[in-house]
Formats: C-alpha cells, sequence, structure tokens
C-alpha cells in the first residue's frame, strides 16, 4: 500500500512531544508523543487502529489515504490516542513513558497505548481503574 503525505501542520516541536494548532480555530490542543523529528505514533496512522484489524504504518501523523486524513481532521479526537499518545499505565502513575505503538487496545472506541507489551498486560489488570487514575493526572502531566 502506498502511504501519502498528509501531514497535519505542526505548530511546535520539541525533543519529546508535538503540539499542533486547528488551523480553523488556532486553539492549541494537548501535546502529542512524537520523536525528536516530530513523528508520531512512530509513523503507525491513527485511523487504522480502529477501522482495520490492525494499525498501519503511516508517518508524521501520515495516513495511508485521503480518506484517513480527512476523518481524522474532521474530528482528531476521535482517532488521536489518548493521553496524548504516551503510556497509560505511565499515566495512571502520574508520569509519561515512551509506547510500542503495537501494544494497544480500543476501549469504548477510544485508542490507549503502552510502553510495550509486558506493561500492557499489567495496564489490562484494572483498565477502568487506570483509566480513571490516567485522566485525573493527564491534566498536570502537560
Amino acid at each position: 500500500m502506498k502511504l501519502v503525505n498528509f501531514a497535519l501542520v505542526l505548530a511546535a516541536v520539541t525533543a519529546a512531544a508535538v503540539t499542533f494548532a486547528e488551523v480553523s480555530a488556532g486553539e492549541k490542543v494537548a501535546p502529542i508523543n512524537a520523536d525528536k523529528s516530530g513523528v508520531a505514533l512512530q509513523s503507525y496512522d491513527p485511523v487504522t487502529y480502529l477501522e482495520k484489524q490492525a494499525p498501519e504504518k503511516g508517518a508524521t501523523w501520515m495516513f495511508v489515504s485521503a480518506e484517513n486524513r480527512k476523518k481524522f481532521a474532521k474530528n482528531p479526537d476521535s482517532f488521536a490516542p489518548q493521553f496524548g499518545g504516551y503510556c497509560a499505565k505511565a499515566v495512571s502513575e502520574n508520569h509519561i513513558a515512551d509506547v510500542d505503538p503495537l501494544a494497544y487496545k480500543i476501549v469504548n472506541g477510544k485508542l490507549y497505548l503502552n510502553y510495550d507489551a509486558k506493561v500492557q498486560k499489567l495496564w489490562e489488570q484494572d483498565i477502568p481503574g487506570r483509566i480513571a487514575n490516567a485522566e485525573k493526572y493527564w491534566p498536570n502531566l502537560h
């Protein structure tokens, strides 16, 4: 499958996170976990997590199709990973950590990522409790 560059407009890039602004509203959104060059989810297309049987590689909020780019741009909250793409278990413990984009789980239509498969198994032992804790800590972590 050919990847097409449909990157979102980036407003600021740091070593650990990318913050993008919605072009029309100009409002800042929460930071996104990305590498130094601004690549989020280690180049996986966030739409494919929810609409395919397995995630597919993209890059820097890149998408495998113009249709996926449009879906994401229309409603990024529906496809973007929770907690800025940082490890859901780490956020539930009041800190941030990078992720393995293949250590993921869809819970109630939302994408949660973890550091690796081992950490994900620990997170899965109490998903509702971990999510509740992470939602409590997240506003102070970004």
